[in-house]
């Protein structure tokens, strides 16, 4: 067996090494998929190989326990062959048919969902929240848990109008992604500062530089260094903390979450877009965060009922139009839903008056 390369600290990792033989021996040759059943796909090669990929979902954080569980049963079932996809769902590789329903009975025994295929809501990706991250707003693993515990249905089965991508950030500033729904953390206040501590913990200059609109400066403050915020300047958008604890923004009242709509990445057929606010100030309510998922259910009802075959999320919302959009979600139209970004004029709506 051929000894495995050293890891370098740039560029992509090798993904041949882990493939299954299949995979490797077809790289580029897929003749054509198909969707036997939820949460299971055929791949075809042009010389006939065929290989099924069995994907479960999991609680998105993994202890030690559910990993070695997973492992488990890829070395029973799938000769050793797993891989976890960037939500966290594991997908198991067999190239024959009568070993499927087996692999799926086992893992359904062990109290895992198939699914997450096709057009389903797929798991929720976030970032790591109160896990390890030092700046987070909220915990976007919990509103991952919570969230797929009322939507597990939809993971099950593929009756969407198109695949629902969501995804969940704790902070402002570091992660998150493009999403056909977004649920992201909104700080509404600037940071209060402990200027006892500033002198001796945060590099001023790099603060000072970090702040997208120049709302922080040096200040002396009880003969101490320390820094002073522009208020009228300051977005909340938290970046100062990180390099500066002191300027600590995460407050359990006036932290809060807002959810955005219509992202994609996908220019297939037609150009990447944005996301929009849809709604704003909702509680970060731990452990179980019911009004943001309440709002994130009433969404997806409404697509699910009103959409064509095929619409994404915001495809169908530009179609009916945002005013009707708003009307079927019972959300209300606020002066925070007016973008005034000054440098995308023509793709945003920069007045009181709704243009679409």
């Amino acid at each position: 067996m051929a000894d495995m390369r050293d890891p370098i600290e740039t560029g992509c990792p090798d993904p041949f090494q882990y493939m299954h033989p299949m995979m490797r021996r077809n790289f580029g040759l897929w003749a054509y998929h198909e969707d036997p059943r939820p949460g299971v796909l055929l791949h075809v090669a042009k010389n006939g190989d065929k290989l099924w990929t069995i994907k479960a979902g999991t609680q998105r954080i993994l202890d030690l326990f559910t990993l070695r569980t997973l492992c488990q049963i890829a070395d029973d079932y799938s000769d050793g062959f797993i891989r976890f996809t960037i939500r966290s769902n594991p997908e198991f590789f067999v190239t024959e048919e009568s070993r499927v329903e087996p692999l799926i009975e086992k893992l359904e025994e062990a109290g895992f969902i198939v699914g997450g295929t096709k057009n389903s809501v797929t798991t929720l990706s976030h970032t790591q929240g109160w896990l390890h991250c030092d700046i987070p707003g909220t915990d976007a693993s919990g509103v991952v848990k919570s969230m797929m515990d009322e939507l597990i249905d939809e993971f099950k089965v593929s009756e969407m109008p198109n695949r629902v991508h969501i995804t969940t950030s704790c902070c402002q500033i570091n992660c998150g992604g493009q999403g056909d729904i977004a649920i992201n953390v909104q700080h509404t206040k600037p940071p209060k500062i402990n200027h006892d501590l500033v002198a001796n913990v945060c590099e001023r200059p790099t603060v000072v530089a970090r702040c997208p609109v120049a709302a922080i400066r040096p200040a002396m403050v009880n003969g101490k260094p320390s820094l002073e915020v522009d208020e009228k300047k300051c977005i909340c958008c938290g970046a100062c903390f990180p390099p500066c604890p002191p300027m600590q923004i995460n407050d359990a009242e006036h932290t809060k979450l807002a959810i955005w709509v219509g992202g994609n990445h996908s220019n297939a057929r037609g150009k990447p877009t944005f996301q929009k606010l849809v709604a704003a100030g909702i509680p970060n309510n731990p452990p179980r965060w019911p009004e943001a998922t309440a709002i994130v259910k009433r969404i997806l009802a409404e697509y699910k009922a009103g959409a064509r075959d095929w619409e994404r999320v915001g495809e169908w919302i530009e179609r009916i139009g945002w005013p009707r959009f708003f009307e079927l979600v019972e959300l209300p139209f606020t002066k925070y839903h007016i973008d005034n970004w000054r440098g995308a004029r023509k793709s945003l709506n920069a007045s009181a008056h709704i243009r679409f």
